[in-house]
């Protein structure tokens, strides 16, 4: 089988810089084409099928960020780490934003430099065969809810069936399950669809100014009541209000709410005027409504007001099968959003993905890949990219690897380890008597003697096996 010569394109008008790079990369038996110039460069790139590009930052004819940008619209999946001398680091950092895999300043570690040009032709080979993104026209809802697993079909058509009905919605889950989606998913296929969505998140507006920010208040309310505040549920009129975090409301507020729902009236802050409200509510909570109602902390007729059809939403690690379709999305998500040319997770990346438990849910992996799209330099999303809650799970999975590595290799040992605690357990059954604790084990009381002696569990006085059991 023949194997695969990579090819290197050094670029740099310094001729010692040329050879030094030429001669050490000949060395780990890459093939390196040599030009001192940005111009040739971008010919070079043209005509020929390079693995990794290394480039001085500044070179005549063509400088090494214009040759850059003419190199990335010819071939926009080849690695290019440039060469900087100190004090112009900054080019090759603006050279990073545009795409640049790497960049390393003079003088340089030759060992580093070896390891950058490496990770970088691994890359090369990783993306190579990662697909790009298709734009296609409704590639998801419009409501952006993501997931084909049957615990997400089955969300689905629950908002299928109740989203024409005027019916109160009562949507549970833990944090971060996408509890605000659903619910615009409910009104986007709703009757209320050209009409106001008012969400407000309860646990987020201190009590003093939540019944304002629900209800309203008339002018001179209160102090810094300057002018008449049209409420939440005014504005939601015909449409759709969302009220999230509903567990943490107060009694007081919760009474009122009891109201609204049950007459669909209610009075701004500070008025006498009894306003009429149409607006479908839609509630969630990531808190256990039964036992704060329960504990009085949850009034138990507004409980089953606004428990009349009630959603839940599955936790990640539940619907796993949808990671991978979420990962698509999101990666497609934020390199739309910050114009960076991102296809993809690397394969390490995904696997970590699926082992993890996501304790944040869909929130936790969204904001992951939000920040392995801005920090990456290269068209997937690598190991280093990821956060650091993330990087730990991969330290401790290679500890815990290697220990059990460590253990597994070293039989005897693990046989002593095992037989060792299963004479202590026999000890305690048979409460200190010696006889009973070998019939236990299915050994000789001098066996057993010995092999009290061997892992140091024999007490004085206990020698040779002639002690009397206690």
């Amino acid at each position: 089988m023949k194997i695969k010569k990579y090819k290197i394109l050094v670029a740099d008008d310094e001729e010692n810089i040329r050879m030094l790079l030429g001669e050490t990369l000949k060395d780990e038996s890459y093939e390196v084409v040599e030009v001192d110039n940005g111009k040739d460069a971008v010919e070079q790139v043209k005509t020929n099928d390079f693995d990794c590009v290394l480039m001085d930052v500044r070179m005549p004819v063509l400088d090494g960020m214009e040759a850059f940008l003419k190199i990335r619209e010819i071939n926009n999946s080849l690695p290019v780490i440039f060469l900087t001398a100190y004090g112009s680091s900054d080019l090759a950092i603006k050279a990073m934003k545009k795409g640049a895999y790497d960049y390393l300043t003079k003088p340089f570690d030759i060992e580093e430099l070896k390891i950058k040009v490496r990770k970088a032709i691994e890359l090369k080979e990783l993306t190579e065969n990662v697909p790009s993104f298709e734009k296609e026209e409704n590639r998801y809802a419009s409501d952006e809810i993501v997931g084909n697993s049957s615990k997400m079909q089955e969300v689905f058509k629950e908002i299928g069936k109740i989203a024409e009905s005027d019916a109160t919605v009562l949507i549970r889950g833990e944090s971060g399950t996408g509890k605000e989606l659903v619910a615009k998913a409910i009104h986007h296929h709703s009757t209320r669809r050209n009409k106001p969505f008012v969400v407000v998140n309860c646990a987020a507006i201190p009590e003093s100014l939540l019944e304002s920010e629900l209800f309203g208040h008339e002018k001179g309310a209160f102090t810094d009541a300057y002018t008449k505040r049209i409420g939440k549920f005014e504005q939601a009129n015909e449409g759709t209000i969302f009220l999230d975090e509903i567990g943490d409301m107060s009694l007081n507020l919760q009474a009122k709410l009891l109201r609204v729902l049950q007459e669909k009236t209610f009075n701004r802050v500070g008025g006498n005027e009894t306003i009429t409200t149409t607006a479908r509510v839609l509630a969630a909570t990531n808190r256990d409504l039964e036992k704060l109602v329960e504990s009085g902390e949850f009034r138990e007729d507004l409980f089953y007001r606004l428990n009349v059809v009630t959603i839940w939403l599955p936790p990640l690690r539940e619907r796993k099968e949808d990671i991978p379709l979420l990962v698509d999305y999101f990666v497609s998500k934020y390199s739309e959003k910050y114009k960076k040319n991102v296809r993809g997770v690397s394969k390490e990346v995904l696997e970590l993905f699926m082992e993890y438990d996501w304790p944040g849910n869909v929130r936790e992996l969204e904001n992951a890949i939000a920040r392995g799209v801005i920090v990456t330099s290269a068209p997937l999303i690598l190991l280093e990219d990821l956060p650091q809650t993330l990087q730990s799970k991969i330290q401790k999975k290679e500890e815990n690897k290697a220990q059990i590595d460590e253990e597994n290799l070293n039989l005897p040992q693990l046989i002593e380890k095992i037989e060792k605690e299963a004479i202590i357990k026999a000890l305690e059954r048979a409460q200190g008597n010696k006889t009973k604790a070998a019939q236990i084990l299915g050994i000789s009381r001098k066996s057993l003697f010995n092999k009290l002696r061997y892992y140091n569990l024999i007490k004085e006085g206990e020698e040779n096996g002639k002690s009397e059991d206690s």
